[in-house]
């Protein structure tokens, strides 16, 4: 058993091996809490929630670091045009972030820190870099000299000479054009916070190295993030980070986009798409089948049909689930799971190739319910429900079954002697031959969000 990943820094897929045998830590960069997250955004989470559970299930120990940028740019201008103060802006947005996760069924990280509450950490990175001739301030600012690092820009490849930094207003003093700023110096009217080089507020990358230095060490195991941000972003993290004497990550994966119409979705191109209208027209589940189940490293092209699709396709391995369930009864999950799929997502975490595993075991499992193989159908959803747990999509754990609470099972009996009520009166309306009046019922029930099923054990309904 050897997990492989695509290492971005080797441009190859690697064995993985961890620093301690047995854990597994993982820095994820997360939110910059500037909009509520459309489903671009919680894609990245998405990913490496899979990531997190395989490695779960392989029986590693996991740490899973993901930060909240809530002070930048965006914030500060967003807070000025709405008339708020800018941590309010950021904690809102926060708080979408989380019930957007949540809602998709994200594990919690061990630990989520904010960059705001590591100000004294980013002191110190800046003034051990200072001291080592790889950084220096200049009116108010603290810059790093990205020609005192040799390996500067190794992940992206980019070259140096041809390289045109993104820089930020009032960014003044630089001794090179190319240098990045780690701190900002304080403008009238913005939020800052004290340093030996006068007031000011941290700059994007600096407060990543300081956050994973905090929670990690100086070395960990995988750094995640959208492609995206390979530079400048982890190139200026690994720049701050080796600078400081840091080995900082052993491998860097990073997911691809959810384009529409070709372009990157993004609230600046206006073509973002909120979870939190999506989910509103699209069970949470199917929402998490549909961003989850194509490779992390592809690119996933957003549209109304590719979401009836995934609504499809999960519909038939729920379907599957419910109706052992229903001859049978609750059936736990394998201890491990079938020998393809594990191979899958060994190689690179293929969620694809796994998912086509659990398709022909469904398969398999409907064969032995129409041949009233019981045992055989049992044995088939065991093995499906330990798949879609790595997966996140087990329709019968607690994130989508409402947690088993005796409210929810309530409901649930309430509603189903409400729709058994009507299917009885279809039941008569088609024994007197009056097929208009059935069919015209079970319109309704479908109008009404209800999937009917004709079995010869008479009629069974499901959440369509």
């Amino acid at each position: 058993m050897t997990i492989r990943l695509y290492d971005t820094s080797a441009r190859q897929t690697r064995d993985f091996t961890p620093l301690t045998p047995g854990c597994v830590s993982i820095y994820l960069c997360g939110a910059t809490v500037q909009a509520a997250p459309h489903i671009g955004h919680i894609r990245s989470g998405l990913n490496f929630d899979i990531m997190r559970r395989w490695f779960l299930h392989r029986g590693y120990d996991v740490t899973f670091i993901r930060n909240v940028t809530d002070i930048d740019d965006k914030i500060i201008t967003k807070a000025a045009e709405q008339g708020r103060p800018w941590w309010a802006i950021g904690y809102e947005n926060e708080v979408a972030f989380n019930t957007a996760y949540d809602t998709l069924g994200c594990l919690r990280p061990t630990y989520e820190p904010r960059a705001t509450g590591h100000i004294p950490e980013m002191i110190e990175m800046m003034r051990g870099l200072i001291d080592r001739g790889h950084a220096y301030a200049a009116d108010g600012n603290v810059y790093f000299d990205v020609r005192s690092f040799p390996g500067y820009l190794e992940l992206s490849r980019h070259e140096l000479d041809n390289l045109l930094q993104p820089s930020g207003d009032n960014e003044t003093g630089k001794r090179d054009p190319r240098d990045f700023a780690m701190w900002k110096a304080a403008k009238p009217g913005e939020p800052s916070w004290q340093t030996p080089w006068g007031p000011g507020r941290p700059g994007w990358h600096l407060e990543c190295s300081a956050m994973a230095h905090k929670y990690l060490g100086s070395a960990f195991d995988i750094h995640g993030g959208g492609v995206d941000l390979v530079f400048p972003h982890h190139d200026n993290e690994i720049a701050q980070a080796k600078a400081y004497g840091d080995d900082f990550a052993g491998y860097w994966c990073h997911n691809a986009w959810v384009t529409m119409s070709g372009e990157k979705m993004s609230k600046s191109l206006g073509n973002s798409v909120l979870v939190s209208e999506m989910v509103k027209r699209w069970r949470p589940i199917v929402l998490r089948y549909y961003l989850g189940t194509p490779h992390y490293r592809s690119m996933i092209e957003y549209s109304e049909e590719a979401l009836r699709e995934a609504e499809s396709a999960f519909a038939r391995i729920e379907g599957f689930v419910q109706r052992v369930v229903e001859k049978a009864g609750p059936v736990e999950p394998a201890a491990e799971v079938p020998p393809a799929f594990a191979e899958a997502m060994d190689d690179d975490l293929g969620v694809p190739q796994a998912l086509a595993v659990v398709h022909t075991t469904v398969r398999q499992g409907n064969s032995a319910l129409t041949a009233d193989d019981k045992e055989s159908a049992v044995a088939r959803l065991a093995e499906v429900r330990a798949m879609l747990g790595v997966l996140g999509l087990d329709p019968l754990d607690e994130q989508w079954s409402g947690g088993g609470t005796d409210r929810g099972e309530d409901l649930h009996g309430v509603v189903d002697s409400l729709v058994r009520l009507v299917l009885d009166q279809r039941q008569a309306a088609r024994a007197r031959k009056d097929y208009a009046t059935a069919d015209a019922i079970r319109d309704e029930l479908q109008q009404s969000g209800l999937a009917i099923e004709d079995t010869p054990s008479g009629p069974r309904w499901s959440l369509s």
